[in-house]
């Protein structure tokens, strides 16, 4: 393990101070655009409307120091927006050596003076070290564990938004979020990318198209150069994702999702795949949107108007390549073309791994 950083005052401060934008600071952090009040007016709620939390922030973090500017500031922004109260923020530390654990522990008085319901835990887990799949599954569950200790706290309907370590706006998630309403959506997805000329997709072995096959053709000899030709199978889902308009997916993450939390009141986890049951070796989040299928959430919806980048040395290289959401919904109203919604495809593409492919039923392993 790399030796670990002790962050002085000073320092954990400036990192507070850009994370809640309450001074002026040199660290990086992407530069987004002001946010549509009016756009996204509609997801906002009196503190005095309900009694329930209506949206639940988990993040794991494990080395991510550079990132917190951003991805915090980002949700903090958010956060204020829809009004803290309503708010909770979930962060499961993974005893990082870079400092991340000093300033997520710094954050608290601040968030607690802004009204937000605030957990934070740190963990030994390591993915790197043993099952990775099963250890990922465990630290998500671990950053929802509030809503499982605490059910009374949200109703079926609120809002779970969950970011991995990606360079994101508060724009991003209030767009996840007002998609997954205006598209009466069971999971919303954005879109992820590599720092790549052109930006390629990132979450290519997690993504499934509706007809159960990846986002892009990957031969068994593993060459990546039909990378750029997304949904070259499915005209209408490539039409929709080169007009930005969202469309239907068996599965995806891409960086960062919206969902209700009525499948996890219900017994919804994330884990790793029954074997023993026929399951194919695949990603938690690809399993985690099978299990919404399985148990009638099987509208999966990407949005392409929403695009992450992740911690590269050039924070808005892939804004600039594939656009702020801004760029794409600007002033428009709040509607957006609806999908017509689907059953899952017969059989989903199985990649254990790239060089092994091959097809089973969408539900296979599960029940």
């Amino acid at each position: 393990m790399p030796k670990a950083i002790i962050l002085n005052a000073t320092t954990i401060s400036s990192y507070t101070d850009a994370i809640f934008d309450t001074k002026p600071t040199t660290l990086r952090r992407l530069e987004c655009p002001a946010l549509n009040a009016t756009r996204y007016q509609s997801l906002r709620v009196a503190s005095s409307a309900s009694t329930k939390i209506e949206y639940v922030f988990p993040l794991n973090l494990r080395q991510n120091l550079p990132l917190l500017p951003t991805l915090l500031g980002a949700l903090v922004e958010a956060i204020r927006f829809l009004g803290p109260k309503n708010c909770v923020l979930s962060i499961v530390e993974g005893n990082s050596p870079d400092g991340t654990f000093e300033v997520v522990e710094a954050m608290r008085p601040g968030l607690e003076d802004l009204g937000i319901t605030y957990f934070y835990q740190t963990t030994a887990l390591n993915p790197s070290d043993g099952d990775r799949i099963e250890k990922l599954s465990a630290l998500r569950n671990a950053a929802l564990q509030p809503i499982f200790d605490n059910p009374d706290m949200v109703s079926p309907s609120s809002t779970v938004v969950f970011l991995n370590d990606v360079l994101a706006c508060a724009e991003d998630v209030l767009e996840l979020t007002l998609q997954l309403r205006l598209l009466n959506a069971d999971m919303t997805c954005a879109m992820d990318w590599e720092v790549t000329d052109p930006p390629r997709f990132y979450d290519a072995w997690i993504g499934r198209s509706v007809s159960g096959n990846s986002f892009w053709e990957i031969p068994e000899d593993m060459s990546w150069d039909r990378a750029w030709d997304l949904f070259w199978n499915e005209p209408e889902t490539a039409r929709r994702f080169k007009d930005h308009v969202p469309f239907q997916v068996f599965a995806c993450w891409n960086g960062g999702v919206s969902f209700r939390t009525q499948p996890l009141l219900e017994g919804l986890r994330f884990r790793a795949p029954n074997f023993t049951a026929g399951a194919c070796v695949q990603g938690e989040p690809q399993l985690f949107c099978a299990e919404l299928w399985f148990r009638g959430y099987g509208k999966i919806a990407v949005v392409p108007s929403v695009n992450f980048g992740y911690d590269k040395p050039d924070y808005e290289y892939i804004k600039k390549r594939m656009g702020f959401v801004s760029d794409w919904v600007g002033n428009q109203p709040s509607s957006t073309e609806q999908i017509e919604w689907i059953g899952p495809p017969d059989e989903v593409k199985c990649i254990e791994p790239w060089s092994k492919q091959f097809w089973q039923p969408w539900n296979a392993g599960l029940g």
